[in-house]
C-alpha cells in the first residue's frame, strides 16, 4: 500500500503511534509514527482512524526547530 497525505491513519500498518509527554491528559494531541524512508505520518489522537499527514524527513525537522526556536509561539493560547 502507498502511504500518502489523507490515508486513513488505520490503514498504516506496523507503526507505532507516539505522543509527546507533554500531551493534554485527557489525550487531545496530536501522535506521530515513524515510516520508512524517514517519512513521519502525523494523526489527531481524538480520530485515530481519521486522515494522516504524510511529511518527509526535512520538513519535520523544520517543523521541530521553529517549535524549539518559539516560531509558533504567536499561535499559542494565552493561558489565565
Amino acid at each position: 500500500m502507498q502511504i500518502e497525505n489523507g490515508t486513513e491513519a488505520t490503514r498504516i500498518e506496523n507503526v507505532v503511534w507516539r505522543k509527546s509527554s507533554r500531551s493534554n491528559p485527557n489525550g487531545n494531541c496530536v501522535e506521530l509514527a515513524g515510516l520508512p524512508g524517514g517519512h513521519v505520518a502525523v494523526r489527531n489522537s481524538r480520530h485515530p482512524s481519521g486522515p494522516a499527514l504524510i511529511y518527509t524527513p526535512a520538513e519535520m525537522a523544520a517543523f521541530v526547530q521553529g517549535a524549539k526556536d518559539g516560531d509558533f509561539d504567536d499561535l499559542l493560547a494565552a493561558e489565565g
